[in-house]
């Protein structure tokens, strides 16, 4: 029976801010967005700046070498703050699941960058649980995450419901027993999740 359901933030709850920003560097410097965006998600991984074993200095200052972008730190970053806009119809699903008695919380491969927007947005009050990797120095990538985190929250696996917009999250979360839904948009997420609920949860309806 689900009794929580937890969201990504990235191109969930929030639009993909890291991905659009980084396109939009590449279009202002000459380069092909597609092939720079896909450079920096892999060296915010292989970094390990998503887990919180370099600082945010460290993984621009990698992201210009790798790529020949002059461009300010303050500068860069901006691009991306400025570009996680939250989702209205996605924050006040996640509301009304609250209110239907179910627990609800963020699990989301994020950096220092998720404080930055609470602060900005005042948001993560909403949510009963805040698992963020760069704080918990382990991503989705380890499909041990979703346990640990399950855990956490003095739940069984099988009562957890995870929303990603990342095909091979949701994966790595059915795989250790979650619910699990990939996201690609509003109308298709909420079929899904009624689905799931009517399967059991403790949600009123």
């Amino acid at each position: 029976m689900i009794e929580t359901v937890l969201f990504d933030f990235g191109g969930v709850l929030a639009r993909e801010g890291f991905k659009e920003a980084l396109e939009a560097i590449a279009r202002r410097n000459g380069l092909e967005p597609s092939a720079f965006f896909e450079t920096g998600r892999d060296l915010v991984y292989s970094t390990g700046y998503v887990i919180g074993k370099v600082s945010e200095t460290d993984f621009w200052e990698a992201l210009r070498k790798a790529t020949g972008v002059q461009e300010h730190e303050d500068q860069l970053r901006q691009a991306v703050l400025e570009r996680f806009i939250l989702n209205p119809a996605m924050v006040e699903t996640a509301e009304e699941l609250k209110r239907r008695g179910l627990a609800i919380g963020i699990l989301s491969d994020q950096t220092n960058w998720l404080d930055e927007l609470d602060h900005r947005y005042q948001f993560l009050q909403r949510f009963d649980f805040v698992f963020n990797s760069f704080r918990l120095h382990k991503s989705k990538k380890d499909a041990s995450l979703f346990r640990e985190v399950a855990q956490t929250m003095g739940r069984v696996p099988e009562e957890i419901l995870f929303v990603d917009d990342v095909l091979e999250n949701a994966e790595r979360a059915a795989s250790q027993g979650l619910t699990a839904i990939h996201y690609k948009e509003f109308g298709q997420f909420r079929e899904e999740l009624e689905k799931a609920l009517s399967k059991g949860s403790g949600a009123k309806p």
